[in-house]
């Protein structure tokens, strides 16, 4: 790896960081963190970064430690001192994006906090920011005008489940009409796999003030595997209904994918009473489930696709090469 990058992980992130570091045979820098008494922090790098390319990596989601608003912080004041510290470019690694989902006005005078997040980012002056599977990429490109680099998890998935599912007929189901094309992409990349074509099917889901309405499944599932794909799961209301759905219209196995498992509230409950043979997850989020939902988690590792895009931004190749299956 070339002496001009420098690779740092917080301390909330250390171990994907590792895990990156590893995949692309650097170290990780030393770099200092201190939180005051007060609650305010300091972070900074404690290697020479001047003319350098310098990477940060950093989830941004909330743990028992951390709130999601101090890590963003946290990734901000590291971000603005490496860009005061006279890196030649700054990287935000952010394997799981906070407030992705807040993307659009849903009510009079409500915030689009999307927008609000790229604006702080901008401030500290980072170059570019490497995430992956955003609830909304055109949201995302639009509301940083820094530039954007967007890695995808179905060819890990993909892979994983190609083993899982044999010679069985498949369908790809999305669990609402909003991530057919995300169900679409997958069901393409599986049938190249497979070597024929995947068809797709969806949920019907309306969403409500106190919750998730529907679960008409449209299309056919009937004697198939079923695959439900999803970006992320939170309270695990959404991927679980349309498990259900797929259940009862006749699918011989239900396996999910998502790229983030938040897993927050009733999520462990709601996976151990779904009626799924197996979970994919990759490891952007710390896995946080146990009991009977634990035992059908697998975790995919995304650390190595990381690695594979900071190498592709620090030598001027392609990342979106690296979504192709």
């Amino acid at each position: 790896m070339s002496h001009d990058l420098r690779l740092f992980a917080l301390s909330e992130s250390q171990g994907f960081g590792e895990a990156v570091a590893s995949a692309l045979d650097t170290p990780l820098q030393p770099h200092h963190e201190q939180t005051f008494t007060d609650g305010e922090h300091e972070v900074r790098p404690e290697v020479n970064v001047r003319g350098r390319d310098a990477f940060v990596v950093q989830s941004l989601y909330a743990d028992e430690e951390w709130s999601v608003n101090d890590k963003l912080c946290r990734l901000l004041f590291m971000l603005g001192a490496l860009n005061d510290a006279s890196a030649r470019r700054v990287t935000a690694v952010v394997p799981y994006l906070c407030y992705q989902r807040k993307d659009r006005k849903t009510r009079p005078r409500g915030p689009v906090t999307t927008r609000y997040v790229a604006g702080l980012f901008e401030a500290v002056g980072v170059d570019r920011v490497l995430t992956m599977d955003v609830h909304n990429l055109a949201v995302l490109q639009n509301a940083f005008r820094a530039r954007t680099e967007h890695l995808e998890a179905h060819p890990l998935f993909v892979h994983e489940l190609e083993d899982e599912i044999g010679d069985a007929d498949v369908v790809v189901v999305s669990p609402d009409e909003g991530g057919v094309k995300r169900a679409s992409k997958f069901a393409e990349g599986l049938g190249a796999v497979l070597g024929h074509k995947v068809p797709t099917a969806f949920v019907e889901k309306t969403r409500k003030e106190d919750g998730v309405r529907g679960g008409t499944l449209v299309g056919e599932v009937s004697g198939r595997v079923a695959i439900v794909v999803d970006d992320l799961i939170s309270t695990a209301g959404t991927i679980t209904q349309a498990i259900s759905a797929a259940a009862a219209g006749g699918a011989e196995a239900v396996y999910a994918t998502a790229t983030h498992g938040l897993f927050v509230g009733p999520a462990n409950d709601r996976i151990s009473d779904a009626p799924v043979d197996a979970l994919f997850v990759t490891n952007t989020v710390a896995p946080r489930l146990d009991g009977e939902a634990g035992r059908r988690l697998h975790i995919c590792n995304a650390a190595p696709r990381f690695a594979a895009a900071i190498q592709a931004v620090h030598t001027e190749t392609s990342v979106s090469a690296l979504n192709e299956v």
